[in-house]
């Protein structure tokens, strides 16, 4: 089977099992946190405290649900993300048909392995690179970590903008190729910063949203 094929009955597999799960959100979502030109002293400090106290821990992890979409293609499912420093495993499952794939990688491009595809595992130097390659779908799971918990990616290029709320958190970050958008965050909660809750990242054609359920963050 050549590699044209095997994209083509992978993205078919993916979406047609995807699209079998409930939908990313019935009710209505809030409205998005307000871009403002000017962020307070005392907003910008405690973002500052925020980012610092994220960086500190090297272990975390979610749960949610997630969409994506790459030209005509696409689909959505669950997705539970398990990060320990450089390391992460993803996984995705569509609960109506039960079925799965698992990503291990290393955001540093230091290789990745994919599961649950017909014909077995497949393995490349760079995890983002081999998820498209296989599928046909650009996620940014390399820079994601950050992405996904507010942070401007770290060890990457700088970003080219961005817009903060009134709380100084990010509300838009354009980094790498992709538009990064937060439509919801979760509030401080005892030790815990305030954390995103809706998502949604755009590079051209390729669009991930992700709606998160749960944050756990373990302790250094």
């Amino acid at each position: 089977m050549t590699l044209h094929y095997f994209k083509v009955g992978a993205v078919a597999a993916l979406s047609l099992a995807l699209s079998a799960c409930v939908s990313m959100e019935t009710r209505k979502a809030p409205a998005a946190p307000a871009v403002v030109d000017t962020v307070s002293p005392a907003a910008q400090q405690a973002e500052n405290e925020r980012v610092a106290a994220l960086r500190a821990q090297p272990a975390w992890s979610f749960q949610g649900r997630v969409a994506v979409n790459k030209g005509r293609n696409g689909g959505n499912g669950r997705i539970d993300w398990q990060q320990r420093d450089r390391q992460y495993v993803i996984e995705l499952s569509a609960p109506v048909t039960r079925q799965s794939w698992t990503l291990t990688g290393d955001s540093h491009h230091e290789g990745g392995r994919l599961e649950g595809l017909d014909g077995g595992p497949r393995e490349g130097e760079d995890a983002q690179q081999l998820l498209l390659e296989a599928t046909g779908w650009d996620i940014p799971v390399n820079q994601l970590p950050d992405w996904v918990r507010g942070l401007v990616a770290d060890d990457a290029a700088a970003a080219e903008q961005v817009e903060r709320d009134g709380e100084g958190r990010p509300r838009r970050v354009r980094q790498m190729g992709w538009d990064i958008q937060y439509l919801d965050w979760y509030p401080p909660q005892g030790d815990q910063p305030g954390l995103p809750r809706r998502i949604e990242a755009v590079s051209g054609d390729a669009k991930v949203r992700v709606l998160v359920d749960s944050w756990t963050l373990a302790q250094p």
